[in-house]
């Protein structure tokens, strides 16, 4: 981290700043910085009178006694004892003004292309919630969501959310074993999932997946499968008495529903985020702070517009997509695009293409996606009409410099502001952002805290100082509420450093002379692979499945176009050799278990790894052979002489 430290003080030294256009603060929320800072302010010194009137913008149907309860740290509660529905909040409370007003464009990766306005997708979140009630789904029972990136995502979510059962959304580019994991985790009662949906123009057997995810999960009662297409069925089997056609058990269910009535600290969904223990964390987030905090954030980080066309490229199997593709924007009455399929299919000119086609005007996407982009050329997006853009963002991992003036250069001809936004699963919104209109950038920064947001960077000790460790000194509406099932780990994990004062980020962080933030990476054995969060001690124990594997360490190393990417050195038992063909097969293992996005760049098979005398592996020193850098201190390896194995193994793979 140190090195990383240093690349980002010389970004630092040699960062320029850009300022709004003239025309875009005119039209902006938020027209200055005095206006931002006076906010700020308030919400830090007063957070209950401003959370308080953020929270009266939206629809309660009983108010509540305390803006926020401190009195059970690390246990905070808000908007104690209000009644509320995050459903009813996206889709009725708009029905009168903008009931006509298109919601959802859905194109899929075929080219199949849906719209709905807010009256139809309150109609099929009517008709879906009725269908998990006839199929004994309750408030408080959990449901899993293993689906492509089609409209029925968006309406099942909203359609959990409105009869009061808790969703449990997963990523649907994840294989066997993590679909088995959190459904077991979760004793999800139910889950929907898909015949199959399309990526680079192949079919992926979801609901056969499920089929081998929910073998040995009792908890289940019915899978509800949706057809991709509506007229015909992609191959899958359906197991009698157990797995059930949406199509055909919603027949003649009615349209209307009345939303069940939540309380703020009510359960909204668990999603599970990659632990270093090695077992994915049950996340949970409930209902009335999570609302507001995604529709303040929504609303200013992207400015939002009535006339905005807003496309969000996350997969809703992550946080991104709960908040800022379903939620957020819904709440605030705003036009939201979705698309199924891979940004390379057919062509490498796809987003553009829907970009153009839908007159886009703000735009979020990943680093990853972004340097990609770079890499392809810039013919791909110059071949399209990309002036509907207004607003550009990033999310997911630190942006490098050059991406980000790629980005305002090329996609945003110099007219966009970047919001390049920092926060995690467990923020449940964005919590250190430029405000459009407002903040002058810094490419590679995020820049300054949002509303209600107390960040430091910490010593081990707990002093301040310009590079360590990111904590938050308050708490804020849309935080985690814990660790399902594992308070105590929620408290000694996230609130057991600096004696429980701070919120622990695990990530590294920069400041600069201008208070600025930026955000270097990970400080724990997570990896952040194409923005995507994955455990080292997971993988590891999965390759252990292989019998020829004796032990492993999986590093995080750069990555040109995802950030980071995976190296994998593993030690072979006794009469084993390695082969390009055990790659192979170890590579086969990850892909089944967890899921092809996180295959390692590299194996290399080793003797032995560099470990203390108390057994802990040095990781710092793997980092240091597969980046080239001079080895850091060795004298505390139990056996120095290992290292130089590793060296020459890493040369010949």
């Amino acid at each position: 981290m140190e090195v990383e430290a240093e690349q980002t003080r010389n970004l630092i030294h040699h960062s320029h700043k850009y300022a709004p256009s003239a025309s875009f603060v005119e039209q902006a929320n938020l027209k200055s910085f005095e206006e931002y800072k006076r906010l700020y302010d308030e919400s830090i010194n007063s957070p209950e009178t401003f959370w308080g009137r953020v929270a009266s913008e939206l629809h309660w149907f009983n108010p509540w006694s305390q803006v926020l309860d401190s009195s059970d740290k690390p246990f905070f509660k808000w908007f104690v004892g209000a009644q509320t529905n995050l459903a009813y909040n996206c889709l009725d409370r708009h029905l009168e003004l903008h009931g006509d007003k298109i919601a959802l464009i859905y194109e899929g990766e075929p080219g199949d292309r849906l719209t709905y306005t807010y009256r139809q997708l309150h109609e099929e979140t009517c008709k879906f919630a009725n269908t998990l009630l006839h199929l004994g789904v309750r408030k408080g029972d959990r449901v899993a969501i293993y689906l492509p990136l089609v409209a029925e995502s968006v309406i099942s979510i909203l359609a959990v959310a409105r009869i009061g059962a808790i969703h449990n959304v997963i990523f649907g580019g994840f294989a066997v074993d993590s679909i088995k994991g959190r459904i077991l985790d979760s004793t999800a009662k139910l889950i929907i999932t898909s015949d199959g949906g399309y990526r680079r123009g192949r079919v992926i057997p979801l609901k056969d997946l499920v089929d081998e995810g929910v073998d040995g999960c009792p908890s289940v009662e019915k899978i509800l499968v949706i057809r991709r297409h509506p007229d015909r069925q992609l191959p899958c089997k359906m197991q009698e008495g157990r797995d059930v056609w949406y199509h055909e058990v919603s027949q003649g269910k009615s349209l209307s529903h009345e939303a069940q009535h939540m309380d703020a600290e009510d359960m909204l969904f668990l999603l599970y985020t990659s632990g270093t223990t090695g077992s994915p964390k049950g996340i949970v987030h409930t209902t009335g702070g999570y609302m507001v905090g995604a529709y303040l954030t929504c609303k200013i980080v992207f400015d939002l517009k009535p006339h905005d066309i807003y496309w969000c490229t996350a997969d809703v199997g992550w946080i991104t997509g709960h908040t800022y593709v379903v939620y957020g924007p819904l709440l605030n009455a705003t036009t939201v695009v979705i698309f199924e399929g891979a940004p390379d299919w057919p062509d490498k000119a796809r987003f553009w293409d829907i970009i153009e086609r839908y007159s886009v005007s703000v735009f979020y996407t990943a680093p990853t996606a972004i340097r990609t982009f770079m890499k392809w050329g810039d013919e791909f997006p110059n071949s399209k009409n990309l002036s509907s853009l207004r607003l550009l963002g990033s999310v997911g991992e630190p942006i490098n410099p050059e991406a980000w003036l790629w980005y305002r250069t090329v996609i945003g001809h110099d007219n966009c502001p970047i919001v390049d936004t920092w926060w995690q699963t467990e923020t449940g919104s964005i919590l250190i952002t430029p405000i459009p209109g407002v903040t002058l950038t810094k490419p590679g920064s995020a820049t300054l805290p949002f509303f209600g947001i107390e960040p430091a960077v910490l010593t081990e000790t707990g002093e301040v100082t310009d590079y360590g460790s990111l904590a938050i000194k308050k708490p804020w509406p849309s935080m985690l509420r814990g660790i399902y099932g594992n308070q105590e780990r929620y408290k000694q994990g996230y609130w057991g450093m600096w004696e429980g004062k701070y919120y622990y980020t695990s990530d590294g962080a920069l400041t600069d002379e201008d208070g600025y933030f930026w955000i270097i990476g990970r400080l724990d054995d997570i990896v952040n692979v194409a923005g995507h969060r994955v455990s080292t001690a997971e993988l590891e124990g999965v390759v252990l499945e292989h019998h020829s594997v004796a032990e492993s360490a999986f590093i995080g190393i750069h990555h040109d176009i995802k950030g980071q990417g995976l190296i994998a050195f593993i030690i072979l038992r006794q009469g084993n050799v390695g082969s390009p063909k055990l790659k192979q097969e170890i590579n086969e293992i990850i892909g089944k278990k967890l899921g092809k996005f996180e295959l390692p760049e590299k194996i290399v098979f080793v003797n032995d790894l560099p470990k203390t005398r108390s057994g802990k592996i040095m990781r710092r020193l793997l980092r240091d052979v597969a980046e080239g850098r001079p080895l850091g201190n060795t004298t505390t390896l139990a056996d120095p002489s290992v290292i130089d194995h590793i060296v020459e193994e890493f040369k010949l793979s």
